[in-house]
């Protein structure tokens, strides 16, 4: 028994390692294309490690010159932590008492589902009506616009996702609150809060990095650096003839850094709530 226990463990050891090679592989190849050369990006047979490190597209996309391309790609980092931001942010304000009433109310379970189902429409559907909506209200080429549209895609996402850690907790804690004099809102905010805060967490962490990642959109309503975001940015580093395969791994790079430095955050929020979030009997 204890020698299959062994085995066992080791085969799982095993595939843990393997599933992490194969999910960090491509960002160490990322990373090593932005340090090399261009003579060794091009180079056959391909070198794996690059003879020189080569840092000077850091430094180029890092830099606040003005017209250089250091400028308009931290103008991208910019808008697209504006724009991620103020989309989970809002997603979150509207999710929350929407998740809570569908959770609470089950009759009207099925309007939740029905506005999931949008979810089955392809982008390209959608990108007229949203383009009329945001022209007609003066929104195009603006974060605000594509934070709205944004929101249109994640409120329904978040919405659903924290339904599913309101319905666990318990009603009868509502009804003590209640019966000591709480109001809904307090309810909400002193005893509902507090015990979905992972699940809250996660969502916040899924809609800011469907935001943070999201190109269509942002590729058809933005048309300068007053709102393109960094995915966008990044496809226009690509589309000449002739492209820079390091810098455009460099930005892959840095535009990857803000989505791990706030999901190491949330997952240290995550945590927390986990111990801290529990119904004691």
């Amino acid at each position: 028994m204890e020698r299959q226990n062994r085995l066992f463990s080791v085969f799982i050891h095993l595939c843990a390692i393997l599933l992490a090679i194969i999910i960090l592989a491509p960002v160490i190849w990322l990373f090593i294309m932005s340090i090399s050369p261009a003579a060794d990006l091009s180079a056959r047979p391909l070198r794996w490690w690059p003879q020189n490190i080569d840092l000077s597209r850091y430094q180029i996309l890092l830099s606040a010159a003005q017209n250089s391309a250091g400028a308009n790609f931290m103008a991208a980092l910019k808008n697209s932590l504006t724009v991620a931001g103020m989309a989970t942010i809002m997603a979150l304000c509207l999710a929350v008492p929407a998740a809570w009433a569908v959770s609470r109310t089950p009759q009207i379970g099925w309007s939740l589902n029905a506005i999931i189902t949008t979810y089955m429409l392809p982008p390209v559907a959608l990108s007229v009506p949203l383009y009329m909506a945001l022209a007609g209200l003066g929104l195009l080429n603006t974060t605000i616009g594509l934070a709205l549209v944004y929101l249109s895609i994640l409120a329904p996402f978040t919405t659903w996702l924290m339904k599913t850690g309101f319905d666990p907790i318990p009603r009868e804690l509502e009804a003590a609150a209640m019966m000591d004099g709480a109001n809904l809102f307090q309810t909400l905010r002193i005893i509902i809060l507090p015990l979905a805060a992972p699940v809250i967490a996660t969502a916040a962490l899924f809609a800011f990095l469907l935001a943070w990642d999201e190109f269509f959109y942002a590729l058809l309503f933005t048309s300068d650096q007053r709102a393109k975001t960094l995915t966008v940015a990044i496809a226009d580093l690509a589309g000449g003839r002739v492209s820079d395969y390091g810098m455009i791994a460099t930005a892959g790079v840095l535009a990857a850094l803000p989505p791990v430095a706030i999901g190491m955050i949330m997952q240290k929020a995550l945590i927390s709530g986990l111990t801290n979030g529990g119904v004691k009997g």
